[in-house]
Order: structure tokens, then sequence, then C-alpha cells
């Protein structure tokens, strides 16, 4: 009788997990390690990262007076004013809450993960489960979420944004 109990609870555990292993890979990120949803488009939703001077061995070059320039994470002229840009392969959104005034935060979302998806309207919104957040301070607007976007701290060096 011991033997067969310890079959049912081994048959009934393969089961659990073998019923369970479709749910997690459909909630688990895409191959480039970022999260994925059926109703959000697959192509990164901003421009790709600028950089100036690019150096054979991938670093950067120095300018004439041999200091590298900054590398840029996004054009100031992307940024719209009200609303912002995702940088998905940084993990970062970009926002121009006013007219020269650029904030960055995570692009993750604080409620499960997922890579916010837009910027609009004054608010960051996550198409997992549409939490939305401030363009101002990565606030909460609307929930699931609880917990705000963190800031990342940027500044504008010759019309890019970029990491300070």
């Amino acid at each position: 009788m011991t033997s067969a109990m310890h079959r049912r609870h081994a048959l009934r555990g393969a089961v659990t997990l073998g019923a369970a292993a479709p749910l997690v890979a459909a909630c688990s990120g895409s191959d480039d390690g970022t999260a994925t949803d059926a109703t959000s488009p697959s192509t990164p939703t901003s421009t790709s990262p600028t950089s100036t001077g690019s150096a054979p061995d991938g670093g950067t070059t120095p300018d004439a007076e041999g200091t590298a320039p900054a590398v840029g994470l996004v054009a100031t002229a992307d940024v719209p004013v009200g609303g912002g840009v995702i940088l998905s392969e940084e993990e970062l959104v970009v926002t121009q809450p006013g007219d020269g005034s650029f904030v960055a935060f995570t692009a993750i979302c604080t409620h499960q993960g997922c890579l916010v998806g837009s910027v609009g309207d004054g608010a960051i919104t996550c198409p997992c489960h549409n939490s939305t957040f401030s363009i101002t301070d990565g606030s909460v607007l609307g929930g699931p979420a609880n917990g705000p976007l963190e800031e990342v701290a940027v500044e504008v060096v010759d019309g890019q944004v970029v990491r300070a």
C-alpha cells in the first residue's frame, strides 16, 4: 500500500508539473530577456540608442580634446514633450514631462516584471495588466502595480540623453 501511495503522489506531481509548464512558459520573457505578451508588438517601441565615434574595438573614439564623447541613450529630438520613448535593450523609458526636462526610469513594471509597452498622455503603460505610471516621477497612476518605477539619473549632453 505504501508503494502505491508513493506512485500516486509522484504521478500527481508529474501531471501537475506537465500542466503548469505551458503556463510558466507563457508568462516568461522572450529569448532576449524582455517580457512579452500576445498583444504587444515584438519589435522595439523606440529608436535604437545612438553613439558617436565608434572605435574598431567597440569603444568610442576621443574627440579633438582627447576625451571620449558621451554615448547617448536617445536624441532629445526623439523624445516628445508630454511623452517618452521606451529603450527595450536598456530596459529604460526616457520621458520629457515638460519642454527641455528629461527623466528616465526603469522600464520594468513593478507588478510582475513586464517591460512597459507605451508612453503617452502623461502616462507610461504596462501592456500585461494595464498598470500606469507618471512620466514625471514614475509614481503609480493606476494598478495593479503598487510601487513606482525606479528613477535612473540622466542628463543632456550635445543633444543626447545620457546616463549621469
